[in-house]
């Protein structure tokens, strides 16, 4: 287990991203995390982009895309990512019913960060004190913005992607975020952008002040994933 505890955290350093001048592609795709060319959709045209457009895309072509300053940015999960992401699912949604304390979603629910910003956790949690009616988000995109959020790396997720995207959590106001390596075998527990408890396989997940009480030993949770996971999945196109 390895911890970073920065004196002045960039949550409180940091501010909404303004949109920047880009010059060429290449800038465009420094922006986003430095993301393949082959996610980013081009039409509607780059910037252009809505939430209506999001929504029907999801519909009709059951790929899903998130939305970014304009930008149609597709988010791909594959078979292994998918299981950890259902046992994980399966693990806390009981946890969550069985005490009465929100809702999770899946993959498939997007979350509207802030406006021109939509964003499809692996996993989320959202407290019923973010909800008093003790109902679920009516609209196709939730404007709700979850207490947890989960990410399940693949291949195709970069370092400047997934960092931008656990900022941008942190500034709509998510308290907790799990990031879970596949490939290392470890889960990264963040209570802020900077603030990060690596947990290795022999370490047991919980859900410190967001869901008190709530533990899953990682060697659960990693128990089928295949030990040469790295190796099989490079010989796909896309994970």
């Amino acid at each position: 287990m390895s911890r970073m505890n920065p004196r002045q955290t960039s949550a409180e350093r940091m501010t909404k991203p303004k949109k920047t001048e880009r010059e060429t592609l290449a800038d465009l795709l420094h922006d986003l995390g430095d993301v393949a060319p082959d996610r980013v959709r081009m039409r509607p045209a780059l910037g252009k982009a809505t939430e209506a457009d999001l929504i029907r895309i999801q519909n009709r072509e059951k790929r899903r895309y998130e939305l970014i300053e304009g930008i149609l940015v597709e988010k791909i999960m594959g078979f292994p990512q998918a299981c950890i992401t259902s046992v994980l699912d399966r693990r806390l949604g009981m946890f969550v019913e069985e005490h009465d304390l929100g809702f999770t979603a899946t993959p498939d629910c997007p979350v509207r960060l802030w406006k021109g910003l939509v964003r499809f956790p692996d996993l989320s949690f959202v407290s019923w004190d973010k909800m008093p009616t003790k109902e679920y988000p009516a609209t196709p995109i939730a404007g709700v913005v979850p207490n947890l959020a989960v990410e399940v790396l693949s291949l195709s997720n970069t370092p400047g992607e997934m960092d931008r995207k656990r900022k941008e959590y942190f500034l709509a106001g998510v308290e907790l975020v799990w990031v879970v390596d596949l490939f290392k075998r470890t889960v990264a527990v963040y209570t802020s952008p900077d603030e990060v408890t690596t947990l290795q396989e022999q370490d047991t997940l919980d859900g410190g002040r967001v869901l008190p009480g709530f533990t899953m030993p990682l060697r659960q949770l990693f128990a089928r994933v295949p030990k040469n996971l790295k190796r099989t999945a490079k010989k796909g196109k896309k994970k």
